[in-house]
């Protein structure tokens, strides 16, 4: 049975579950301006290592760099509505291919475009992260986003983080401006 997480709180992935290696992680949103336009959320994986830094370009998995340098993390590719139920961008994780100057995956949610279209999370209804055993499709813990977010154009939802050689996962909900570089300015 899956864990029901609240913003800050986290929950051991691997200790629990023993052998677990392929995480799947699966986010999704319903969205749509005033004018009925729809919004393009997209995800993005900061692989970060101890000094809390992207150590390298293939660190950093989004759209236009569907799978990391080491081969741990694949992007299932873009979904610029967020239309339909279920997850609306999916995220595979091969753990045991983890880099291991890796202590940490971090899922950022950012708009598309955010400072021309004008649009923000208070426009972004229903998002969550959830995160399941890839080889059984047992979803092992969901984090659902229940603040406005107004005036934010890209959320830090969760990461999957290693500690004493175990790995789990935080639920974070800390929503910024300045859209995907800023995220990476604070990270590179």
């Amino acid at each position: 049975m899956a864990i029901n997480l609240t913003k800050s709180t986290s929950i051991d992935l691997t200790k629990k579950n023993p052998g677990l290696n392929n995480l799947h992680v699966g986010l999704g949103w319903d969205a749509s301006d005033s004018n009925g336009n729809d919004i393009d959320c997209d995800v993005s994986v900061f692989m970060l290592n101890d000094l809390n830094k992207i150590p390298n370009e293939g660190s950093f998995v989004f759209y236009n760099n569907l799978k990391s340098g080491d081969g741990s993390i694949v992007h299932q590719g873009d979904n610029r509505t967020g239309e339909g139920e279920g997850d609306d961008e999916e995220v595979i994780i091969d753990l045991a291919k983890v880099s291991e100057n890796v202590l940490q995956m971090l899922f950022v949610v950012t708009i598309h475009e955010a400072d021309s279209s004008g649009q923000d999370f208070s426009m972004v209804q229903n998002a969550f992260i959830r995160v399941s055993n890839n080889s059984t499709g047992e979803e092992l813990c969901r984090y659902e986003l229940n603040e406005s977010f107004s005036d934010s154009d890209s959320v830090q939802i969760g990461r999957v983080y290693r500690y004493d050689e175990e790995w789990s996962f935080e639920a974070m909900g800390d929503g910024f401006s300045g859209g995907l570089e800023t995220l990476l300015d604070m990270y590179n």
